[in-house]
């Protein structure tokens, strides 16, 4: 007997308390008490054990426990105890910690054994009244850029099943996009925010270095290339989360990024880079996406110039060296860092041929230690002059499911990472604010984004972009699909969740 066929497309969106509403909305619901938590919590699990199966987006559940929650919270409504995101049900990366809940990074070289306490940012996330529905998915320690683990099926992309998800947080977005919940936990070391966020069309952004609260890997790195966020559907959901989080906690030495509701109208001066460093030419269907946004930018009244890539020429074998340097820092030192029973022959391809490649280079890492500190300055200047620079977030479009598999031989893999992430870990390395945005659909019904990086400290410029280009050039929706898109599998497919729900 032959297997299924598996459905080109998949998502959950029905007629149920979620129906297609973002966050805000549904938190506004719970506030003026037109739906409950238990209620919203109840639809966002069904919605789960319905589109897993196909995205395989969840890495642990955590249902039973979220509905204990949801009940707590529902009592804590009649008391008058509130938060702009009480009840809203959501996913957090496993690569972080929260109580009960194992941690196991993507990797069967970690331990299932659960968590003994919640990571700082989980906590910042969790005090704004999310609920956590469980673990989304990863690649392995979130070195890739698919979310194709050695050990188990790859998330797959709901607008396509057959194409990445996009990588590390490519559980995450793979489950709001098909709309499982409206936002989700996501975080950045090289792209993981918005790659994944472009894969899915999903607003994705990377906030300033030492915006949120870093977890506890971040914070031990020799540069902290690392931050927390979110991805969700629309741009007020990723506004509102930032300005909740700053009432948590507000960095010092940086300007508040506030309530930003929407865009300001004032012209903006913006910067604009189709290819990237490394050599490698965008793909025509990326490089014209870019260029349209950069044209309706200009009809709206902003100013758009091209400008020099603002990094010094090493920076692609810089960066390189030090995702090498991270590999090679997880396999000699998971035992101490991730837990005493971390077992490194059970690494997968990328992070071994990773760990092989920064001990061939090692004696590199000084010098480009020096480079890479060196780019927030040399990004500083360079942006002086300008609000925020447009770019592709990726060097082509959405590739499919196996072209970056771990299983790849490395030297292949590798060149093929290099080709394709080769925008997003700018902003890493200089610690810059940088967003990703839908923008565009490619023939086989897969979104397209463009990246805006700003001035550091400069968020609330780029959701003043990400509102005016949400305003004025709707990006789809994967309900939106046409009838006449879908093959007949899918469309099955469609009805058989429409049942199930």
């Amino acid at each position: 007997m032959s297997a299924p066929e598996i459905p080109q497309s998949c998502h959950t969106f029905c007629n149920d308390v979620m129906g297609r509403d973002d966050a805000t909305t549904l938190a506004e619901k719970i506030r003026n008490r037109e739906i409950s938590v238990t209620e919203l919590t109840r639809a966002a699990i069904a919605r789960a054990q319905a589109a897993d199966p196909l995205i395989h987006g969840v890495a642990l559940a955590n249902y039973d426990e979220a509905l204990q929650t949801a009940s707590r919270c529902d009592a804590e409504a009649k008391a008058g105890t509130q938060s702009l995101f009480r009840g809203i049900p959501t996913f957090i990366k496993d690569n972080t910690n929260v109580t009960g809940l194992a941690t196991r990074q993507g990797s069967l070289a970690v331990p299932e054994i659960p968590a003994s306490d919640t990571s700082p940012f989980a906590r910042q996330l969790l005090a704004q009244g999310f609920l956590c529905l469980g673990k989304s998915t990863l690649p392995e320690f979130g070195f890739n850029a698919s979310t194709e683990p050695a050990h188990g099926p790859a998330t797959r992309n709901p607008w396509n099943l057959a194409y990445s998800s996009g990588a590390s947080s490519g559980g995450s977005a793979a489950l709001v996009a098909a709309g499982v919940v409206p936002i989700a936990h996501a975080n950045d070391g090289g792209g993981s925010i918005r790659i994944p966020a472009a894969c899915c069309g999903l607003v994705g952004l990377k906030p300033t270095r030492g915006r949120l609260i870093d977890n506890e890997a971040a914070a031990s790195l020799p540069i902290n290339i690392i931050s927390e966020g979110v991805v969700t559907r629309s741009v007020r959901d990723t506004a509102n989360f930032l300005d909740q989080a700053e009432s948590y906690y507000r960095n010092p030495k940086l300007p508040a990024v506030g309530n930003i509701q929407g865009p300001s109208g004032r012209p903006l001066r913006i910067g604009l880079v189709l290819d990237s460093t490394n050599g490698h030419k965008t793909d025509n269907i990326t490089r014209q996406t870019v260029e349209e946004t950069a044209l309706r930018l200009e009809r709206l009244g902003h100013r758009i110039e091209p400008v020099p890539v603002p990094v010094h020429s090493a920076f692609p074998e810089d960066f390189a060296l030090y995702w090498a340097l991270l590999a090679f820092g997880v396999r000699t030192n998971g035992r101490k860092i991730l837990h005493p029973d971390f077992d490194k022959r059970r690494t997968d391809g990328l992070t071994n041929g990773l760990d092989r490649m920064f001990r061939r280079q090692f004696w590199r890492l000084p010098a480009a230690l020096w480079r890479l500190r060196r780019s927030w300055h040399d990004y500083a200047h360079a942006m002086a002059g300008f609000d925020a620079v447009l770019t592709p977030v990726l060097g082509h479009t959405t590739p499919t499911l196996g072209h970056l598999s771990p299983d790849v031989p490395f030297d292949t893999l590798f060149e093929r990472l290099r080709q394709y992430v080769s925008f997003t870990p700018l902003a890493n390395a200089t610690g810059a604010p940088a967003i990703s945005i839908p923008a565009g659909r490619t023939p086989d019904h897969l979104p397209v984004s463009v990246q805006f990086m700003g001035r550091h400290g400069g968020e609330s410029t780029l959701l003043d972009i990400a509102y005016t280009l949400e305003a004025n050039h709707p990006w789809p929706q994967l309900y939106e699909l046409k009838q006449q898109d879908l093959t007949n599998e899918d469309r099955n497919a469609r009805d058989s969740l429409a049942d199930t729900l």
